[in-house]
């Protein structure tokens, strides 16, 4: 199969996609899980299970542009027109296809391969949907993080990163039962993966271990970490006046240095926080760039096939329109011809025998029957004619609705780019402004 041949396959469900189609019943999607890296198999089997090995098949995605995950058409994948992000890593199995299992494997998955994946066949006209959900999860890591000399307790911190969906985090003790934390506070990183943490104040106990679960219910996925705290950091308080009157120095001084450094952080934070979504709204805006422009490409396919289109149609009526000329001289040629007989009969029409007078009249009425022949074939012609009229008028306005649909989409292409570069010249204000402000920090401090 030629890369051509694969083009007019890729084009015709690409026509199938723009100009529309009738709409099949089915099932809800079937869920299928996977973790970030795992190969997992996308069901999808015929009933009947006919062999499937020469049918024309397409798995996709909607939320996507292009749309095709895989292609598959006269015993062959084909690449023409699949998306960049699943590139090598779709397959079918020949034997599988044998018994009308169309599954699609997928490789190596990735948290952006999560969403509802189409599997789709023109004969025997049948549609399945199935749902991927690809998780990510990674173990938590427990730090101490403070000690509460005044009430002999211990702060604990626990964090984990690198997971999809959002998880939960609880704090468990010994026996498996919950500890009254504060809310988890939890973040999303430009990688779509979630990172979550939370404290908890723990006071000494019969057994001093402590539990940080975080899991994910959908993706069936926990991780947990353990922590034993020595009995010696449960310190009792001593009860004795320069002790209560130096704590309450330290104290004092350690309020003092944590408002300093809140008010630090605070700043530093709001600039981190700014540049952080400055950061995310311009990967959108690339993300959104990258659809807009495989979008168009697909666009000019189109047009540039039904321009072919429409020309070859053009060329079609301009040969009937050639024809139609040709009979038509024909028959007036004809008509001609009836006209000298008829004057060669009342010319001659003393001399005439018997013999030569039915020659005549045979001629005339051959002449008479190609005539109608002639006009049957006009008749047919001009409907001809008018059908492909018809054709290339809604050619015409295919092209012009896509066209002006491609016009639109190139004013989105230029007014994303201008958004981009407006948001690279707020972070460079933004970089230049933190970069002033930590100046000014250092002199202070000199």
């Amino acid at each position: 199969m030629t890369h051509y041949e694969d083009g007019l396959a890729v084009a015709f469900l690409l026509l199938t996609h723009f100009i529309g189609g009738g709409s099949l019943p089915i099932d809800p999607p079937q869920l299928v899980t996977a973790m970030v890296g795992d190969d997992v198999v996308l069901p999808c089997l015929l009933d009947p299970p006919p062999d499937a090995v020469s049918m024309t098949m397409e798995w996709g995605r909607a939320d996507m542009k292009p749309r095709f995950v895989l292609v598959w058409h006269d015993g062959k994948e084909l690449l023409t027109g699949q998306n960049e992000a699943f590139k090598g890593r779709t397959s079918l199995s020949i034997s599988g296809l044998k018994r009308g299992d169309v599954s699609l494997k997928l490789s190596s998955v990735k948290v952006s391969d999560s969403g509802t994946y189409r599997c789709y066949l023109q004969k025997p006209n049948q549609e399945h949907l199935v749902q991927l959900l690809v998780g990510a999860a990674s173990s938590p890591a427990i730090s101490l993080a403070g000690l509460h000399l005044a009430s002999s307790a211990v702060l604990l911190h626990c964090e984990s990163r690198g997971w999809y969906p959002e998880p939960e985090l609880l704090w468990l003790d010994a026996e498996g039962k919950l500890l009254s934390a504060g809310l988890p506070e939890t973040l999303r990183g430009p990688d779509d993966l979630y990172s979550v943490s939370s404290s908890v104040t723990v006071e000494k106990r019969h057994r001093n271990s402590f539990t940080c679960r975080v899991q994910q219910r959908n993706i069936n996925q926990t991780r947990e970490t353990l922590i034993t705290v020595p009995e010696d950091f449960f310190v009792a308080p001593a009860v004795c006046t320069p002790c209560v009157a130096f704590s309450v120095v330290f104290a004092f001084l350690f309020v003092i240095i944590v408002v300093v450094l809140l008010v630090w952080r605070r700043r530093h934070k709001i600039t981190d926080t700014k540049t952080q979504q400055s950061l995310m709204e311009e990967e959108r805006r690339r993300e959104d760039l990258k659809k807009k422009e495989e979008e168009q490409k697909d666009l000019i396919q189109i047009i540039d096939l039904l321009t072919e289109q429409n020309n070859e149609l053009i060329e079609q009526r301009d040969k009937v329109g050639e024809q139609m000329k040709k009979l038509q001289k024909q028959e007036e040629e004809n008509e001609e011809k009836v006209d000298l007989v008829e004057k060669d009969e009342r010319e001659k029409e003393g001399e005439k025998t018997e013999g030569k007078g039915h020659g005549l009249l045979k001629m005339r009425r051959i002449i008479t029957e190609n005539n109608w022949k002639l006009q049957e074939r006009k008749e047919e012609l001009q409907q001809l004619s008018v059908n492909l009229d018809k054709i290339s008028k809604k050619s015409i306005d295919d092209l012009n609705r896509l066209t002006e649909k491609k016009k639109n989409l190139d004013i989105d292409v230029e007014k994303i780019k201008k958004q981009l570069e407006e948001i690279q010249r707020a972070q460079c204000l933004l970089l230049a402004c933190f970069n002033r402000e930590e100046g000014g920090e250092r002199r202070e401090d000199r």
